[in-house]
């Protein structure tokens, strides 16, 4: 399948005309895209991971249960012993107390397990996701912006030309244009050979055809 390669006014241009420049173009957008895709993969399957350690808070939380069920049958039966019976409650009521304190150490250390997996699920996501629109975003944005208006003005005839110059004798390093002999002159008498001779260059730099 071709890679979109003309433009007309109103049409956002995504990629140069130039095969080459233009394939690089396309890769780069689906590294980006894989990129996303892997720290995404990554960061479900590093949470999954992490979760697992849950696994001894739960088993803490069972104890704990199971201990303070214990005493409070066990407190319950013993209410009902002679003479005895309030203080040998009272005291497997203290054992209760103690499931308690086991269930709340499990219930913390499940938080805690959690917490972690959130956090590293969001780095994991967020790096990558940061780098592009740091680094990757910017330059293709810009370059989608320039390549539109310079697609634009391709189509708008002579005016649309004298702009591209224009532009190229902006963006051109001075060294380069201290070799062009004349084409500032030229660009400014309205010479088309010159004119087009800028027009092609500025387009030239955007990897688009004339």
């Amino acid at each position: 399948m071709a890679l979109p390669a003309t433009g007309y006014p109103g049409q956002m241009k995504l990629y140069a005309d130039e095969p080459t420049r233009r394939i690089r173009q396309a890769v780069g957008d689906l590294v980006a895209l894989l990129l996303v895709l892997l720290a995404t993969w990554l960061a479900k399957e590093v949470r999954e991971r992490i979760l697992e350690l849950r696994g001894p808070g739960d088993g803490l939380i069972t104890a704990g249960t199971n201990l303070r069920d214990t005493f409070d049958q066990a407190a319950s039966h013993a209410d009902d012993v002679p003479l005895v019976g309030d203080e040998l409650a009272g005291a497997l009521k203290t054992g209760s107390g103690a499931g308690d304190k086991l269930t709340a150490a499990g219930q913390w250390q499940i938080e805690a397990v959690q917490d972690l997996a959130l956090w590293v699920t969001v780095a994991l996501i967020a790096v990558p996701i940061a780098f592009l629109l740091i680094v990757w975003f910017p330059r293709r944005h810009r370059y989608v912006r320039e390549a539109t208006a310079a697609t634009r003005l391709r189509a708008a005839g002579t005016e649309g030309h004298d702009l591209l110059a224009l532009r190229a004798l902006v963006t051109t390093s001075l060294p380069r244009l201290a070799k062009t002999k004349g084409i500032a002159t030229g660009w400014r008498t309205g010479d088309p050979d010159a004119i087009d001779t800028l027009a092609r260059h500025e387009l030239r730099r955007l990897g688009l055809d004339l």
